[in-house]
């Protein structure tokens, strides 16, 4: 096995156990109002887990396990997070680069603080696009 096969494998079986704990949240937060003015404190934090559950798989997903497949079948492949998830397009990991550059977009927003109205639109949209997240399959 190359040393990329041995990271492809270990990174699924953490991406598989990642995406897991994010559907285990997904469910939670499925009845939750997403306005945190009338949320309680833990309803905050089941929103908050399940954010930090989304970015984190994007994360793994994006950053390491993509790379790690386009690296692996052109280990002189380089470029931005575009180019890498243009090629992941081209080479049929991925269905819709720009969908998948929307959810990398997401994982960066959520390093910032919010107004009220901003945090309630950022909860819908990591729930309108978990879905995405939890069809993720691996080779």
């Amino acid at each position: 096995m190359t040393n990329y096969e041995v990271l492809l494998t270990m990174q699924k079986r953490k991406l598989d156990k990642a995406i897991a704990h994010l559907a285990y949240s997904y469910k939670k937060i499925q009845n939750l109002p997403s306005n945190p003015d009338i949320l309680d404190e833990e309803s905050m934090e089941t929103w908050e887990s399940f954010a930090s559950r989304f970015t984190r798989v994007a994360d793994m997903f994006l950053i390491r396990y993509l790379r790690t497949q386009i690296m692996n079948s052109d280990p002189g492949f380089s470029g931005s997070m575009r180019d890498f998830v243009n090629q992941g397009e081209k080479l049929g990991l991925l269905d819709d680069a720009n969908a998948w550059m929307n959810i990398r977009e997401l994982r960066n927003v959520a390093a910032h603080d919010y107004s009220e109205t901003e945090l309630a639109y950022f909860f819908e949209r990591l729930k309108q696009e978990c879905p995405k997240l939890l069809a993720i399959k691996l080779d």
